[in-house]
């Protein structure tokens, strides 16, 4: 056992399946937030477990993400993911601006209106997998392809491009140390490949997302150049990682829990509900995100937090705290609805939620009704998980039907 104020060394490299980092349930059992050493960063940080606490510092405006940058800062990759100008390390009020306007484009109406374009592609995918024939692998079929296409899609970007944007936003991802000049060279070329983008759409608008949140208004509020390619290059990073890795999640979980498969099947009209469950319950990454800093002395959940002081948050512990979520290591597919932390908390939620689901809901739900006999081709412990990313996810999802 580690003393109450030690610091606690956490590589965060569990990756099996989609069990339970037992490092992350063991730091969940403390009363109050742990020390922790990342892999990289010069410094130690605070990591705070519980829904509540998770809660107050995504929402505490004396802890600050844009403080962090210029700074070695704790955290799971060599090279930091996001770029200074990210909306992701910006803080209120500047990111309440920014947030607004981009999340014109992802109302749950015009997402609605991008629905029939995501199952266009959905079913152009499972078109090429049913003539393939069994066995066939999910992942590449459609967990790897559907939301990269629907995004790249939605963002205007010629089809010829999308390999070259793919690979380099999979070069940020990669946590080992020798892939830091790699990754800093795929940053800098989408953030200028982007900019040049941006300055396209300005000058001829169509029907894309870079050219909707352009045209987003508040009063005399627009965004400008830089922050419209900032935002277009997170959403092609997230077109790369939450979609990707729940659609082969989920499916995995269906195909080797039969009762969540005869749930879904039997009741179609809750697979929405089905999957913010398996969303809640899914490690859907390894150990953190980005940090915030303390910028004035403070408490929290029952520690002194010094100005200074780097606080990381858990979303995968929150999403697993009994006191709000009874029997959180169940699947339970009758548990009252209560939003979960999978797309974040506060000013950093992510503003494309609405489309994600829609994704999800696609993807999971065009699935099944096509292949009413879907099942895994391999035995489940023949399945290969992802181990070179912060992503928790199969490399492969070999299916039969």
């Amino acid at each position: 056992m580690t003393a109450d104020n030690e610091t606690v060394a956490c590589p965060f490299d569990f990756s099996e399946a989609l069990e339970f980092d037992p490092a992350l349930e063991h730091l969940m059992r403390r009363d109050s937030p742990t020390r922790i050493r990342l892999p990289y960063g010069d410094a130690d940080a605070w990591l705070v477990t519980g829904f509540d606490a998770v809660k107050q510092v995504t929402t505490d405006h004396r802890l600050s993400r844009a403080g962090i940058i210029g700074h070695d800062y704790p955290r799971m990759t060599p090279e930091p993911i996001v770029s200074p100008e990210s909306i992701n390390v910006m803080d209120p009020p500047h990111s309440s601006r920014v947030r607004h306007l981009a999340s014109q484009a992802f109302t749950q109406q015009n997402v609605e209106g991008m629905r029939h374009r995501i199952t266009r592609l959905a079913d152009l995918l499972l078109d090429e997998m049913e003539e393939h024939g069994p066995p066939a692998d999910l992942v590449s079929h459609l967990s790897d392809t559907l939301p990269q296409h629907t995004v790249l899609d939605l963002l205007g970007i010629e089809r010829q491009e999308w390999p070259r944007i793919q690979e380099s936003v999979h070069q940020l991802l990669v946590v080992g140390a020798d892939n830091k000049e790699t990754a800093a060279t795929a940053k800098a070329d989408l953030t200028a490949y982007f900019a040049k983008l941006v300055e396209q759409r300005r000058d001829t608008p169509g029907p894309d997302l870079i050219s909707a949140m352009a045209a987003a208004r508040d009063g005399e509020e627009q965004l400008d150049d830089r922050e419209l390619a900032v935002m277009a290059l997170m959403l092609a990073l997230s077109g790369q990682d939450t979609a990707t890795c729940q659609i082969s999640n989920i499916t995995y979980l269906l195909l080797t829990r039969p009762e969540l498969m005869r749930h879904v099947r039997q009741r179609p009209e809750t697979l929405t509900d089905v999957l913010h469950e398996l969303l809640r319950h899914i490690p859907f990454r390894k150990g953190v995100g980005i940090p915030r800093v303390a910028l004035e002395d403070l408490e929290l959940d029952g520690v002194r937090i010094r100005a200074g002081e780097y606080v990381h948050v858990s979303y995968l512990t929150a999403n697993r705290d009994a006191e709000r979520y009874p029997d959180p290591h169940t699947i339970d597919l009758n548990r009252p609805s209560s939003p979960h932390m999978t797309f974040g908390w506060g000013g950093h939620r992510c503003i494309a939620m609405p489309l994600a689901m829609a994704e999800l809901e696609v993807a999971v739900g065009r699935l099944l009704a096509r292949f009413p006999g879907l099942r895994l081709a391999v035995p489940p412990e023949e399945v290969r998980w992802d181990t070179k990313t912060i992503r928790r996810f199969p490399l492969e999802l070999p299916v039969t039907w």
